[in-house]
């Protein structure tokens, strides 16, 4: 074989080489990523579970239909949303569509008369739903294709889905709760005015690993 030959056949065994390479690491870290993913999840799904009870708290069972306007949601509304959503979403979740045939979404929007009791177990069986579902799932699990509306999702696609759309009604459902509350509302966060406080005592301690929700979790 000629030398400038050799000299190819090198460049091409050391650019595939260094492909693999690539590959195999971009393929680790995918895999480890993918590992923590399911229970750091779980714990985002149950820190925004954590921040609707603590609003839903602060307020009486009348506030919890109180609308801005006609036009806008209250707590309630909200609630029975959530409650279908979930429920369909996540029952039966990597063997049938999440757009259920028994669901009602256009019934979630009315308004309700129901009471605080009511609206709880709704509130605690959908997010039953959610956490049982995703706590159920492998690793392995989480490239399975779903559908949510006849449009195909891996199952982390789907459950990424669910978790922004489930924060931004969270969200919602704390702004309600706070508008109502006004002065005697009690910070869900790191409250006003204690910011550096707060940040000194994060930044007083050794770096390490750990996800954001546990210590609200842990409380």
């Amino acid at each position: 074989m000629p030398l400038a030959d050799e000299s190819k056949l090198r460049q091409v065994s050391s650019f595939l080489y260094r492909q693999n390479k690539c590959t195999f690491i971009t393929k680790f870290k995918e895999m480890t990523d993918t590992i923590e993913f399911l229970p750091n999840t779980l714990k985002q799904f149950q820190y925004y579970k954590m921040l609707g009870e603590k609003a839903i708290d602060q307020v009486n069972a009348e506030a919890l239909h109180w609308q801005y306007n006609a036009e806008s949601n209250s707590i309630a509304i909200i609630i029975n949303h959530l409650w279908g959503n979930m429920m369909s979403r996540f029952t039966n979740f990597l063997t049938e569509d999440g757009e259920k045939k028994w669901r009602n979404r256009e019934r979630e929007f009315e308004v309700t008369s129901e009471s605080k009791e009511a609206l709880m177990q709704k509130w605690n069986e959908g997010w039953s739903c959610v956490l049982n579902a995703v706590g159920s799932l492998k690793e392995s699990d989480l490239s399975r294709e779903v559908y949510i509306r006849n449009v195909g999702h891996t199952a982390l696609e789907a459950i990424n889905r669910q978790l922004a759309h489930y924060s931004y009604h969270i969200g919602q459902l704390v702004y309600i709760s706070r508008m109502q509350t006004g002065s005697d509302w009690q910070s869900l966060s790191i409250p006003r005015g204690e910011s550096d406080a707060y940040n000194a005592k994060k930044f007083a301690k050794e770096p390490g690993k750990g996800h954001f929700t546990d210590e609200f979790l842990e409380k």
